[in-house]
């Protein structure tokens, strides 16, 4: 194979005046490859024009294209590599051949039956992109892979990002919650892949069954749902881009971090930054933050309340006062068990709500089979049960404050075990209508004036509270009552009702009948 060179100096002879004969006898080349030297500054690169002759393979051809052509409709992880294909046809069609002898047939059928698209433009505002990824980050406790959600518009290629505690329905809703707040700014479509917090069901075409809670998103910021077709990530390469940009340049080398929400702040100001980047594309270079412009003035604005990014459900509380969500248990106060509750769960907590008000809080938990009790919710049924102050969980991992822990051993001792407890749990009581501070000081007047009970404590916790509201509610000296202005209206003349009495006609004009 003469290389660019070997042209170079066929060439210059030639100039200088040598025939082609004698360059092809000092160079020892054919007078052929002169003249293609002559007639080219470079050698045209040797092209097969035809398949290289199969005999062995010729007659199973046929198999193997039904073969490939039955995968297209196969799923994408379980379609026939070509070994696979060479032991079928070893096995079931006693095939003689050799492997690369396949193995280059399946190259070239797959290599011609590859699709090709046509490049798109989405015009400003209109389509947003969203998918999930993972990166690994270094917290105190040790490195933790972690969900991140990606969103991105797909004219501008301005990005967000946000780590979240799983990639749950309501984990999806907080962070398109927190996207479209990022962006102050609402498309006209967001495109997802096919995942099951989002699409529940997957039907003919682009038709899907959407989550209840996605779908009322969707309503509230006025976009459309959208979907890819499955296993087509092409349908959406901005954000699969956007996901790589992430891991590779966002979090390389791994990110060391206190918090997720060091993490998160870390995150959003790469956002930002990355709006004076330039992107060059086939359509031309152009700057993130200039389109991005362009998106927020075709774009909808927000609505003036946020969506609440919750998933919820209907509960009844057990006998033990708790409601059920995802895996955990999670209590509510005694009032409301055996009754019907709704159950809202965020990504960072539960909250129980009954009537229109909030009867519940807790912190999200995300570990299994657990119980998440609060001990001020069980001060009614502790009544009850004294001996649960000892033995229950709830309270026997509850390390009250040394105020409290001291007045049990002054109650105990002065009332006896079963006499004092009870005092101490009516105390405890006030812990749902008071503040703790509050409770302590009326615990230090009682024991100040040698009246140390149960009862003593609720009137003089009562009376601070009422103290308290007292001072409130006083009007400052300083203050000047608002003057009532005081208005002088003159009698009315009766002398024209008299008249009319009197059978007088009052003047004034006459009407002609």
């Amino acid at each position: 194979m003469h290389t660019v060179d070997d042209y170079a100096k066929f060439r210059t002879a030639h100039r200088d005046g040598m025939t082609i004969r004698q360059i092809a006898r000092n160079f020892h080349v054919s007078r052929r490859t002169v003249r293609d030297a002559l007639a080219s500054p470079e050698p045209t690169p040797y092209t097969r024009t035809k398949p290289p002759p199969a005999p062995v393979l010729g007659p199973f051809t046929a198999i193997i294209d039904q073969v490939l052509r039955d995968d297209r409709d196969a799923p994408p992880k379980q379609r026939h590599t070509a070994a696979q294909l060479f032991r079928r046809l070893q096995d079931d069609h006693g095939y003689q051949g050799s492997y690369p002898t396949v193995r280059r047939y399946v190259s070239a059928h797959r290599q011609n039956s590859r699709p090709t698209f046509i490049p798109l433009a989405h015009p400003p505002g209109r389509r947003l992109e969203a998918d999930f990824g993972h990166i690994h980050v270094d917290f105190p406790d040790g490195r933790r892979l972690v969900p991140f959600l990606v969103t991105v518009w797909a004219y501008s290629n301005a990005p967000f990002v946000i780590v979240l505690p799983s990639e749950r329905t309501e984990a999806v809703l907080h962070g398109m919650v927190r996207a479209l707040e990022f962006f102050d700014a609402s498309p006209r479509e967001v495109w997802w892949d096919n995942p099951k917090t989002v699409a529940t069901l997957i039907l003919r075409g682009r038709q899907r069954l959407v989550h209840p809670r996605y779908a009322a998103l969707a309503s509230h910021y006025t976009f459309e749902a959208k979907f890819c077709l499955p296993a087509q990530a092409h349908e959406k390469p901005d954000v699969e881009s956007t996901v790589r940009a992430v891991q590779r340049r966002f979090a390389t080398p791994v990110p060391r971090v206190a918090s997720i929400t060091e993490l998160n702040e870390y995150l959003r100001q790469r956002c930002l930054d990355e709006r004076r980047r330039t992107v060059r594309s086939a359509s031309g270079a152009f700057v993130i933050g200039d389109r991005f412009a362009e998106e927020l003035a075709a774009a909808a604005r927000l609505p003036r309340h946020a969506f609440d990014p919750c998933v919820e459900h209907q509960a009844v509380a057990d006998k033990y006062q708790t409601v059920a969500f995802d895996t955990n248990r999670y209590s509510v106060p005694r009032p409301w068990a055996f009754r019907e509750v709704t159950v809202k769960g965020y990504v960072d907590r539960v909250v129980v709500a009954a009537g229109g008000q909030v009867v519940a809080e807790h912190a999200r938990c995300y570990e299994h089979l657990q119980q998440v009790l609060d001990p001020m919710h069980y001060l009614a049924t502790l009544e009850r049960r004294p001996a649960a102050l000892d033995h229950a969980p709830v309270y026997r991992d509850w390390k009250p404050t040394a105020a409290l822990a001291g007045l049990r051993r002054e109650l105990e001792a002065k009332y006896g075990l079963p006499g004092g407890t009870r005092q101490f749990i009516r105390v405890l009581q006030l812990l749902g209508e008071h503040p703790q501070s509050r409770i302590e000081r009326a615990i230090e007047a009682c024991r100040a004036g040698h009246a140390i009970s149960a009862e003593a404590i609720v009137q003089r916790t009562r009376a601070l509270a009422a103290a308290e509201v007292g001072r409130t509610s006083e009007i400052d000296g300083s203050y000047e009552a608002t003057k009532i202005p005081q208005v002088s209206v003159p009698p009315p003349d009766l002398s024209r009702f008299n008249r009319l009495l009197g059978g007088e006609a009052p003047a004034g004009p006459s009407i002609e009948t």
